[in-house]
């Protein structure tokens, strides 16, 4: 039996959670024995042999060592090595890496006894953090050091936070020497602009295969809600915009001054709302708290009329796609990866920052009525967004990779 293992710092519980979840849950149903090795916060019950890299403590050692030292993926040493011999004692066919930071592993170790292994290494990458010295992203403020070699990063007060010092010209250096070195690797971008950052990186050698993310279409489909006559909003045009984690490059106050902007007949409702934003909030967009409920996420995008996405760096854009499944268009920046989602028949791409166009196209959309576009985007999301598609993609990738291995 060919034996699989993943690697992600989530258990089958956020974007990249899930999606090892029930990639590696589709390799079991095709003969796999599947182990997946994760982190110790984000977790939930998982159908995969499972692998805690760390306990809760030691993961808090690590935050506490990558704030004070920008040394973020350079903790949990101990655990690391265990997990290494606990690879040794599988002796895996294929290994998937996901998220590797997460302040759950050692990337210094890993590679080091990676880069000896002659078996295939498949990475989906989900943001930018493995080709810079420090950030995950670095597109909102136009930053290209990654290109040549990072140093007096900007972005230390920006995940992975870093308080008191700044290394990463040394990051930068050491990520590319170890992630530069494996010698059977594919580098799986999420989206066509996330493929055209992999190959201005270092990572620009290894074979790189772009595979969207995959939603579930028979959750996220058209439904049933109340929520506009739980919120009394039955007349008004409803624009709903959901982060996991809102910040200012969500796009968090261009929503609040667009909301300044639109006439009562206008309805923004927010969804993932923590304390800590909500104070900023004005009272007249309505606000959710975050949910984990996919169920609950397509009642919210199926009572829109529009799901709006006005961040500046999205390496995907699930949230687009998971309206258009749920028969409800999107309007999103130009930026990134978002402008790939969108065809004339499913919504409008509008300059970053630019409130006249961005009411414009709301305007358009309004005129239209949402019915104008439901049948395109819910065909868009069957056809090209799928997860049994995208998921299945690597399940081939995995057979390819084992019998060109075998061919060596």
């Amino acid at each position: 039996m060919l034996k699989l293992l993943l690697i992600n710092s989530a258990l089958n519980t956020g974007s990249t959670g899930r999606i090892a979840e029930q990639t590696g849950i589709l390799a079991k149903q095709q003969g796999w024995d599947v182990y997946i090795a994760h982190g110790a916060r984000y977790t939930k019950s998982s159908a995969l042999k499972t692998i805690r890299v760390v306990s809760k403590s030691e993961e808090i050692l690590h935050a506490i060592q990558s704030m004070t030292f920008d040394a973020h993926g350079l903790g949990s040493r101990k655990a690391t090595k265990k997990l290494v011999e606990r690879i040794k004692e599988i002796k895996p066919d294929i290994i998937h890496l996901h998220n590797i930071h997460g302040y759950y592993i050692n990337y210094k170790i890993l590679f080091e006894y990676l880069t000896c292994l002659d078996i295939p290494i498949v990475w989906t990458l989900h943001d930018c953090w493995t080709m810079t010295g420090h950030c995950a992203h670095f597109d909102a403020i136009g930053c290209e050091k990654w290109k040549t070699g990072c140093c007096r990063c900007t972005l230390e007060r920006e995940y992975p936070k870093s308080i008191f010092f700044e290394r990463s010209a040394y990051n930068y250096e050491l990520k590319k020497r170890l992630f530069s070195s494996m010698k059977n690797a594919t580098i799986i971008p999420v989206s066509r602009w996330l493929e055209g950052i992999v190959k201005e990186s270092y990572l620009k050698n290894y074979t790189v295969n772009v595979i969207n993310n995959g939603i579930d279409i028979e959750t996220f489909k058209p439904c049933r809600n109340d929520l506009k006559q739980k919120y009394g909003i039955e007349n008004k045009f409803v624009m709903i915009a959901v982060a996991s984690q809102w910040s200012e490059k969500k796009g968090l106050y261009d929503y609040i001054e667009l909301s300044k902007r639109l006439s009562d007949e206008y309805q923004l409702i927010f969804v993932g709302v923590d304390n800590c934003y909500k104070k900023d909030i004005p009272s007249n967009i309505i606000t959710i708290r975050r949910t984990d409920s996919q169920k609950e996420l397509a009642k919210l995008y199926s009572a829109a009329d529009i799901v709006l996405n006005l961040s500046y760096e999205e390496t995907f854009g699930l949230t687009t796609v998971e309206g258009f499944a749920c028969g409800t268009p999107g309007i999103v920046y130009n930026r990134t990866a978002s402008p790939e989602l969108i065809t004339e028949e499913t919504g409008i791409v509008v300059e970053k920052g630019n409130y006249e166009q961005l009411i414009n196209a709301i305007e358009t959309i309004k005129k239209n009525g949402k019915q104008h576009y439901s049948a395109a985007c819910r065909e868009r999301a069957v056809n090209f967004y799928n997860k049994d598609d995208k998921f299945n993609e690597y399940i081939e990738l995995y057979n390819s990779l084992i019998m060109g291995n075998n061919r060596l």
